[in-house]
């Protein structure tokens, strides 16, 4: 029985396949990506019919590549794999052949036929099962859930109940229309997230996440903490093209942590730090974990303009980890690496300072206005000419080809949560239960908004538990998105908001999966490395309130709005940072002091004028209670 569960509410593993089986899914996934740099930038072809088969390939790749359970076999597929894997395979074909026909059929009109009901219905299945396999039972229950809820909602009395939909009814909404399975999600994984993964595989395999890692080593690694802050650093910039904390975690985790523990950090420590900063790797432009094509596509924002309004948020969620594990290591004594454990900067810039130039060419290419697709090509491009420089660094043709391949088994995990979210977009908009979500959420707040706020942040961290970061920022932006537009918030204010509380469920106990991916590495429990981490990453939980007060720190307003409200916040949360380690030059050792510190950083995060004299009077009060400050200060008069 208890394996009978394990397989229903597991994930499965991912298979080390080998010999001739381990060549032909290489050379099929790096035809995929092949494919989609084909489709999206040199030939057109109907959205519909390429997302089909991009979807039926990548199950097809995902039940070989990945097992129906923690214990299946890891050598090679199972006989029910390979049933699944010709199911894929049979039904993409049956969509493909059939597309001319379904694009010219009228929806809710013309009947479905048996064969569309059976193939519908199979796509169904497959996708359900790919979820549960990648991201495991989290978002394989809400599917059901919001299916379950599609089918028979309409029993429930009150505002939650509806229209009685039928089988067909919603299998002809979402699998042959664009507001279901092959809605935002899915085509935003087949093209804009794709090519970007794409750039960070280009990158990496020729040499870039080595030099960033060198080049914060470099920079910080000599310093009080050191470590801490290379992981902060690399895991930062690894992490805005990863898209996942988690493989952010694993990836530069697995350097970063032992070191930490080497030089005397404790176990849940180095865990919280690696998952502080990988997590705010999808907040980071210019790539934001995938998240922000999904923004782009969903709200009709430029995606030049959501980069921007994310430039400021994102610094400041950075600033607050790195000067809150300066604070910490000061406290403790930690030390930074040995001399001649660090590379010497201009060592690392000669040898591998090329590998800024793709980031310049992406930033360029977003500022001159082409779309994401091409900003993605582009800055890939730049990484072959670029590596092509140096010998050491040079691409072969089989190391292009193995990136390729790497690229789009990478997305086969964050496709199978797109195609599952399109899934719950589609039955949300067929009910209508977003609206009724937001007059819900204003019956609990009743006249506050704060707290109307304050729940709508916690539903999208819910819905985002265990989930890859686009497909978390879309069920929290069709569900909280109304309640947030309701309250005259702007598109771009209400999305920010979602997207960052999105984001930060793969740090925030219980689930805390990028937590859970550390805990392996660090040998901690994971609750403690995840309460660590939020520690650690404070600020982001107060910043998204601090831009819907005002849009100033999401750059948008006159410069001098602009201009108060980033240095404000920068004030803010270097005090914020102070009260939450109890630490500055000397330990804190009275409370109040450490609350004086901590309320005139939240005011000063969320500037007015009364805020700003209130903190400044808080601030006054918290150093007169310091005596080792007051008498620092007495010194520098002196």
């Amino acid at each position: 029985m208890s394996k009978i569960l394990l397989l229903l509410t597991g994930t499965g593993a991912k298979r080390n396949l080998t010999g001739k089986l381990s060549m032909a899914v290489h050379g099929c996934a790096a035809l995929v990506a092949l494919s989609v740099i084909y489709t999206t930038t040199i030939i057109y072809i109907d959205l519909y019919v390429m997302m089909v088969v991009f979807l039926s390939a990548m199950l097809a790749l995902l039940f070989i590549n990945v097992s129906a359970g923690p214990g299946g076999r890891q050598d090679r597929p199972s006989l029910l794999d390979w049933c699944f894997v010709v199911a894929s395979i049979i039904v993409g074909a049956y969509f493909f052949v059939e597309s001319q026909r379904i694009a010219e059929r009228i929806t809710l009109f013309d009947p479905l036929e048996t064969p569309d009901l059976l193939a519908a219905s199979a796509l169904l299945v497959l996708t359900i099962e790919a979820t549960r396999r990648t991201v495991g039972f989290g978002l394989t229950s809400v599917v059901l859930v919001f299916v379950a809820y599609n089918l028979w909602g309409h029993s429930l009395p009150g505002a939650f109940g509806f229209r009685e939909v039928s089988y067909n009814h919603f299998l002809d909404i979402m699998m042959f229309t664009s507001d279901g399975l092959f809605g935002v999600p899915l085509r935003v994984a087949a093209t804009y997230a794709f090519l970007f993964v794409m750039f960070g595989t280009f990158l990496s395999k020729a040499g870039g996440a080595e030099f960033f890692y060198n080049l914060s080593s470099a920079i910080a690694g000599s310093k009080p903490g050191g470590p801490a802050k290379i992981a902060v650093i690399s895991s930062g910039l690894y992490g805005t093209m990863s898209g996942s904390p988690t493989s952010d975690v694993v990836t530069t985790g697995s350097v970063t942590i032992p070191i930490m523990q080497r030089l005397g950090y404790s176990k849940p420590l180095s865990g919280s730090v690696e998952v502080a900063a990988s997590t705010g790797g999808s907040l980071l432009p210019p790539v934001m974990g995938s998240a922000a094509f999904i923004m782009a596509e969903y709200t009709g924002i430029e995606y030049r303009d959501i980069v921007i309004a994310g430039i400021v948020p994102a610094l400041l969620y950075f600033l607050c980890v790195y000067v809150q594990v300066h604070l910490r290591s000061q406290k403790l004594g930690l030390k930074g690496l040995p001399k001649d454990e660090t590379p010497s900067l201009q060592e690392t810039l000669k040898n591998g300072g090329l590998f800024i130039l793709p980031l310049v060419a992406l930033s360029v290419a977003l500022v001159m206005g082409y779309s994401p697709t091409y900003v993605a090509v582009i800055a890939t491009v730049s990484v072959l000419v670029v590596s092509a420089v140096r010998p050491s660094t040079r691409m072969s043709l089989k190391a292009i080809w193995d990136a390729l391949a790497v690229t789009t088994l990478r997305m086969v995990s964050v496709v199978a949560a797109c195609a599952a979210a399109g899934l719950v977009i589609g039955g949300i908009s067929m009910t209508g239960l977003g609206g009724k979500f937001a007059e819900l959420v204003f019956m609990l707040a009743g006249d506050s908004t704060v707290i109307a706020l304050v729940i709508s942040a916690m539903l999208a961290i819910i819905l985002g538990m265990g989930m890859p970061t686009p497909s978390a920022f879309i069920l929290a932006a069709v569900l909280v998105g109304p309640t947030l537009l309701s309250m005259d918030l702007s598109v771009l204010q209400a999305n920010m908001f979602i997207l960052y509380f999105a984001v930060l469920s793969a740090m925030t106990p219980p689930v805390a999966v990028a937590a859970f991916a550390a805990s392996a590495i660090a040998d901690a429990k994971p609750l403690e490395i995840a309460t660590g981490a939020v520690r650690l990453a404070i600020t982001a939980f107060i910043v998204p309130f601090a831009f819907v007060h005002g849009e100033g720190l999401l750059l948008v307003g006159s410069w001098i709005d602009i201009a108060v409200s980033c240095i404000s916040a920068v004030v803010g949360v270097l005090l914020l940072s102070v009260a939450v380690e109890g630490f500055w030059r000397q330990r804190l050792t009275k409370p109040f002091a450490r609350v004086g510190f901590g309320v005139a950083g939240l005011l000063f995060i969320m500037p007015s004028w009364w805020a700003v004299v209130v903190a400044l009077v808080c601030l006054t009060l918290a150093i007169a209670a310091t005596p080792h400050l007051r008498l620092h200060r007495s010194k520098m008069q002196a």
